[in-house]
Order: C-alpha cells, then sequence, then structure tokens
C-alpha cells in the first residue's frame, strides 16, 4: 500500500464547511509558513526573538488586532484572534507566548483604563512600540495571589512597591509592566514602566521550552510611581483585572496548543511519507497510522473547543470562564500528547534540531503549567461539574 504525502496544515480549514474563518488568515498563515516556522529552531537554541520579527508582526497589525480601529487594532473579534494565535502557535509557541502577554496587558488597559491611560498607553501598544509584559507570577508563591509578596504601599504623590516576579514573559525587551502586588485594600494592579528606576531586570536562560520567549525575573525596589499607574481603585484587581486578563491568557494558550498539534501531524505526516523501512514506508504501518489519527481526531476537537470559547467571548456570554477552561485543558494535553508521539515515530530524529518535533515536545509541556496547571484545571472542571448536578 503505497500512501501519497499530503498537507494537512494547508487543507484543515475546508475541514469544518461552517467555519467562518477570519479575514487575512491566509495572509497570516503565509506568514507562519515563511518567516516563523523555519527559524524557530534557531531562536529556540538562541533563546530570544529578533528584534526585526517583532516589527514585523506589529507591520502586519498582530499585536492587538482586538482593539477598535480608533486605537490602533482591526476590532478583530475574539473568534478571529483564537485564529490567528493558532496559526502562529504552530509555527513557534515563544511567538505565540509574546502575543498572549501582550494581549492582557493591552486589554486589561483597554478595558479597565482611565482615558488618560488608555490615551498614553494603547497606540504604542497596538503597534508593539511597547511589549507588555504580566508580572503576576512569584518565585516562592508562583501564582497564588493570596501568597503575593510584592506589596504597594501609598506615598505622597503615588504609590511605592517593593517585590519580586519570576517566569515573566517578554520581560527582556517589554517596556510596559503590568505589576499587581499587594495593598490595604487588597490585591492591586499597577502599570509600570521597566525603565522607572529601581526595576530591575535579568533574563532566565536555559529552561526547557519556549525558549525564545525572552523570559525575565523582576524586581522591585523602592519603585515609585505616579497615581496614574493604578488600574482601577485599589484592592479592586484580584476580581476583575486579574481574572479578565488570565482567561485571555488561557484562550491564547489553548488556541496555540491547537497549532502545536497540528504541527506534530504536519511533521509527521511529512516524515513517515517519505522515511522507509524495511520494504516501505512508515506510513504503511499501522502503529503509525492510529498514532496519525489520534493527532487528526486531538486537533479537530481542540480546535472547535477553542471556537466554541471564542463564539462565547464575542457574545459576552459569562459562559466562556469555564467553555476556556475546558479548551485549554484539552489542548494542552493534546498537544504534550501528540508531540510526545510525534518524537516516536521520528525515533532519533526526534532528538535533534534538525526536525521540529523536539521543540514542539518541549513547548508543549510548558502549555500543561502555564495559565493554569493541568491539575488546576481538572479539579475547576470537576467543581464545575459537581455545581451544575446541584441546580
Amino acid at each position: 500500500m503505497t500512501v501519497p504525502a499530503t498537507d494537512p496544515g494547508r487543507s484543515r480549514h475546508a475541514q469544518y464547511p461552517g467555519r467562518k474563518e477570519t479575514a487575512g488568515l491566509d495572509k497570516i498563515r503565509a506568514f507562519v509558513d515563511t518567516e516563523i516556522a523555519p527559524f524557530a529552531d534557531a531562536w529556540d537554541q538562541a533563546e530570544q526573538l529578533p528584534s526585526e520579527l517583532l516589527t514585523r508582526i506589529g507591520e502586519l497589525g498582530l499585536w492587538a488586532p482586538f482593539l477598535p480601529p480608533d486605537d490602533g487594532g482591526s476590532g478583530m473579534d475574539w473568534t478571529g484572534i483564537g485564529q490567528v494565535h493558532e496559526e502562529i502557535g504552530r509555527g513557534c509557541s515563544s511567538v505565540r507566548s509574546f502575543l498572549t502577554v501582550h494581549t492582557m496587558v493591552t486589554w486589561t488597559v483597554q478595558r479597565w483604563g482611565s482615558a488618560e491611560q488608555q490615551a498614553r498607553w494603547l497606540p504604542r501598544l497596538a503597534t508593539g512600540e511597547l511589549i507588555g509584559a504580566f508580572c503576576l507570577t512569584e518565585p516562592d508563591s508562583g501564582s497564588d495571589a493570596a501568597a503575593m509578596g510584592t506589596v504597594a504601599q501609598p506615598a505622597d504623590s503615588g504609590w511605592i512597591l517593593n517585590g519580586h516576579k519570576k517566569w515573566m514573559t517578554a520581560g527582556q525587551v517589554a517596556g510596559l509592566l503590568l505589576v499587581f502586588a499587594r495593598t490595604e485594600a487588597g490585591m492591586s494592579a499597577f502599570l509600570v514602566p521597566a525603565d522607572t528606576p529601581g526595576v530591575r531586570i535579568s533574563p532566565l536562560n536555559a529552561v526547557m521550552g519556549t525558549r525564545a520567549s525572552m523570559l525575565a525575573e523582576i524586581v522591585l525596589r523602592e519603585v515609585h510611581v505616579g497615581p496614574d499607574a493604578l488600574i482601577g481603585p485599589p484592592g479592586w484587581a484580584a476580581g476583575t483585572v486579574m481574572t479578565g486578563a488570565l482567561d485571555l491568557g488561557r484562550y491564547s494558550v489553548a488556541c496555540g496548543c491547537v497549532g502545536v498539534v497540528q504541527a506534530c501531524l504536519d511533521a509527521c505526516v511529512a516524515y513517515t511519507s517519505k522515511r522507509r523501512v524495511r520494504d516501505g514506508r512508515l506510513s504503511e504501518l499501522q502503529l503509525i497510522r492510529r498514532k496519525i489519527s489520534d493527532m487528526v481526531v486531538s486537533s479537530r476537537a481542540a480546535r472547535l473547543l477553542c471556537a466554541e470559547a471564542g463564539r462565547l467571548k464575542d457574545t459576552d456570554d459569562p459562559a466562556t470562564i469555564m467553555a476556556t477552561w475546558v479548551a485549554k485543558y484539552h489542548a494542552s494535553t493534546a498537544a504534550t500528547a501528540a508531540a510526545s508521539d510525534a518524537v516516536q515515530i521520528h525515533g532519533a530524529n526526534g532528538f535533534v534540531s534538525d526536525y521540529p518535533v523536539a521543540r514542539l515536545y518541549r513547548d508543549a509541556k510548558v502549555a500543561e503549567i502555564i495559565e493554569g496547571s493541568t491539575e488546576l484545571q481538572q479539579i475547576t472542571i470537576a467543581d464545575e461539574a459537581y455545581r451544575e448536578v446541584a441546580r
């Protein structure tokens, strides 16, 4: 039996006749194919993204397309954002990570910022002239906001921040930090320019996955900011800014994981169609075909879950929160499974940078930890199931 080489990535939009693709997605797909995917392994090894790429992302209007045109965006809906982040994730999870955190910061300014904050920051965030970093996680408390050690104390002319943040995506190049800190009133959020005196940024290197996402450790020592740095009133951020921004982060990661599964599928179909074993190709072996079929089903299921979460976001339906938890849980675990199978299919070639699957495996595992770990998602989803039964 001879199996012809196929390119499932290029035809996958035809798999859903009723699914509307966002305008210009073909252009973004071509951008990923020519300017991201071929260089992702080199960026992974260098542990950084080139400034030219960040400029190109801005030229394509991808930093914050959800913003209205008056703020420098194109008014793209969240379903469209998900499709864009899937394509970027298919090419490089580190690039998608940049878009994830930048989206979280930019959306926060748009949704909760004052008119003055919006006028000051949104135009530069929209173009990528200014990169945003979401500063929540800390070395000793992780993402446990209740155990956060960073504090903000009122001063005569604003606030003084002291604390320590870690694992900040894009932190090495970010110009604007969205910093979460404890105040007497409760959790609060502050917009802190990265060049503010007292802010010390140190690169984090030799991480396992998303190695080019330019992670940083950020220490704040007697950092003075004006009253205009505070997002909303003091003590207001936990149930608003943090919850909303993290929901968008989970959505972006989930959509990016669909791209990872698709990248694994593309790589494995291409590899097994050419790789010969005994008197035939790898693609003719039943166990190989089982793994391929699992990737096909996983990618379609995860894509539909993300589409549902995006649709609910676009209609302002509160159910989008749980739909996003479900989508992120399924997509991230599916990405890890697909990447593991992809390495297995490639054999020893799966361990070297000549093929993308080693990077895909490492990047997929990261997605099971960030924006809510797999275990936290399982607890949250189960809790919702019990609540629904009790109604």
